[in-house]
């Protein structure tokens, strides 16, 4: 469908993409963060002490919007944390896309760096408002 293959290009060049994410309370934590979109999977570099990774470990469910509220795009998904050995090629999409970023790079004091892994379950909105 050729709206959905714009939509695959917007994800390749938007910079930002707001991740919300549920506190222990179930309230929002609302943040915008660097991402890949790879195979339908959302790919998210963070510290292991971040708030977004906190929320994840306890409640896995999370939406994604791009930033352009005139053309809406908003996904639902089950995050995963990676921690360790860091997936190479999501490194290097990162690094590739934010120049020469080393999402594998520990920054203080926000701890060991991991990846955020988001298949998107489905999309509320692909780009069109409504």
């Amino acid at each position: 469908m050729k709206r959905d293959q714009s939509l695959i290009e917007r994800l390749s060049r938007e910079r930002n993409v707001w991740l919300c994410t549920l506190r222990a309370d179930g309230s929002p934590h609302v943040t915008p963060v660097w991402f890949v979109y790879l195979d339908d999977v959302f790919w998210i570099g963070s510290g292991e002490r971040n708030v977004k990774v906190r929320n994840v470990g306890a409640d896995p469910r999370v939406s994604l919007a791009l930033e352009d509220g005139d053309a809406p795009a908003v996904a639902e998904g089950l995050a995963r944390v990676h921690r360790g050995h860091l997936r190479e090629d999501v490194l290097a999409a990162l690094a590739e896309k934010y120049d020469g970023w080393a999402a594998g790079a520990e920054i203080e004091p926000f701890g060991a760096r991991v990846l955020l892994e988001v298949p998107v379950k489905r999309w509320l909105l692909r780009g069109v408002a409504q």
